[in-house]
């Protein structure tokens, strides 16, 4: 490279181990390292140390120089979508993974810090979505405001201490979740795949710190977030098996909040008759609030009772 002011992306000025790019060059030698020679078209060679691909031969593949893409891999850098895609294609990455590498791109970076209440009109369309269960969520999973449907259907937040009013707590601590869902391992994996992948760009957030710490003291949690596994939202139908209200199945819409940064309404829609119709009984008044019988769910002392739709509003 040629000396006097760079013609490319910049060093970043922060200290490594703790920033976006640190945790960018992180997730590409995982990428890098699962890669063998044959994967993309090189001949492998005797007595062969390296995990995996060398840099020399991702860079080679993407075009770009070997000491670039080490310092890709070290955090040392920022760079361009074009020298991003050119990675993403060398190292055989799935459409997950190749958006999550792009988010990385300053464009696509999460706000700073998100409102910590729910406005009037928000708190109001949770409501409103009776009986189908429906919650706010802040980029962090952390539960904002949910209706009497959703209480009913998990547990309801307003229950357990502020901390672990959470979709990550509720889905691997919340020990009823491994039977609620149906399909507990494929939807975990699913949901902190995506975690993982908001997580590792606000790598200095106290709250995604908070949330990793505790996530890892799950045996299950631990392995698949060392894995670096990355996922992104697809609507789906989830599989619920529920103590009263029997199999229901429910398909996911989460909406982004254009006049909330960072908040986003999931709602949870039947998808059969019978399970729109099991809504109905499980939301009525002197229904089970709870996804569990009375009794088999902690609650910490002083802690209130179901509030329906709970929250802050502004």
């Amino acid at each position: 490279m040629a000396r006097g002011r760079p013609s490319g992306p910049v060093r970043s000025a922060r200290t490594p181990h703790a920033t976006p790019e640190a945790e960018l060059g992180a997730f590409l030698r995982s990428r890098r390292e699962r890669l063998a020679p044959a994967d993309v078209g090189l001949p492998e060679t005797p007595g062969r140390r390296t995990p995996g691909l060398r840099r020399t031969e991702v860079a080679g593949l993407a075009g770009i120089s070997t000491s670039w893409y080490t310092w890709l891999e070290q955090g040392r850098v920022r760079t361009s979508e074009q020298v991003l895609r050119a990675v993403a294609t060398a190292l055989r990455l799935d459409p997950a993974e190749r958006a999550h590498v792009l988010s990385f791109l300053a464009a696509h970076r999460p706000p700073a810090a998100a409102p910590t209440w729910v406005s009037r009109n928000l708190h109001s369309l949770v409501r409103a979505m009776a009986p189908h269960p429906a919650v706010v969520l802040d980029p962090h999973w952390d539960l904002l405001a949910w209706n009497d449907a959703y209480a009913a259907l998990l547990t309801d937040p307003a229950r357990l201490r502020p901390g672990e009013r959470n979709l990550l707590w509720l889905v691997f601590h919340w020990p009823a979740a491994r039977t609620l869902l149906a399909d507990w391992e494929q939807d975990a994996r699913a949901l902190l795949g995506q975690f993982r992948a908001r997580a590792a760009r606000s790598p200095q957030d106290p709250r995604f710190a908070e949330l990793i710490g505790t996530l890892l003291a799950d045996p299950d949690a631990a392995r698949w977030y060392r894995r670096r596994e990355t996922s992104g939202f697809h609507p789906a139908v989830r599989h619920f098996r529920h103590p009263t209200a029997g199999d229901l199945r429910l398909r996911y819409v989460k909406l982004a909040a254009v006049d909330e940064p960072g908040h986003h309404f999931l709602a949870y829609l039947p998808d059969d008759d019978a399970t729109e119709g099991a809504l109905r009984t499980l939301s009525a008044p002197g229904g089970t609030p709870a996804a569990l019988p009375a009794g088999t769910l902690p609650v910490p002392p002083g802690a209130p009772a179901g509030q329906g739709a709970a929250g802050r509003t502004g």
